[in-house]
């Protein structure tokens, strides 16, 4: 993460490795039903729905971030609704769209003696943020 604030980045390098697991990603059709006499319903296209993704992410000294403090991040960024890119390939995943935090769910892995978290898995479920109006 870069800064307090920062985005997320995924990385591996000499120093860090902050990679993530099973990506998942779904999205569906929008769709209006208008109810007739007699006659079966008739279905209306109203557009694309949003697009949900989620991922795990292991967060671990040993690899050289700092677990703690990256998730006192993720939660600070779900629970004030903060949009952000996800740049994936040097490319965003949707131009146009921005990601949300929809929920995290925290596995502690590893803590010390001290109490220190050492290492975590988290689940995020994001969920897509449309920055322009078509």
């Amino acid at each position: 993460m870069i800064g307090s604030f920062g985005p997320v980045v995924f990385e591996t390098s000499t120093k860090r490795i902050r990679t993530f697991d099973d990506f998942k990603r779904s999205g569906s059709a929008r769709w209006a039903t208008h109810e007739l006499m007699g006659r079966k319903p008739l279905r209306e296209f109203l557009g694309p729905g949003l697009e949900q993704i989620s991922f795990t992410i292991r967060l671990d000294v040993s690899l050289g971030v700092n677990p703690a403090h990256e998730l006192t991040v993720l939660r600070l960024m779900r629970d004030q609704g903060m949009a952000f890119p996800l740049i994936l390939e040097g490319r965003p995943l949707i131009v146009g769209s921005s990601w949300v935090i929809e929920s995290m769910n925290e596995t502690w892995l590893r803590v010390d003696n001290r109490g220190r978290l050492l290492a975590v898995e988290v689940e995020l479920t994001l969920s897509e943020y449309p920055q322009e109006v078509v």
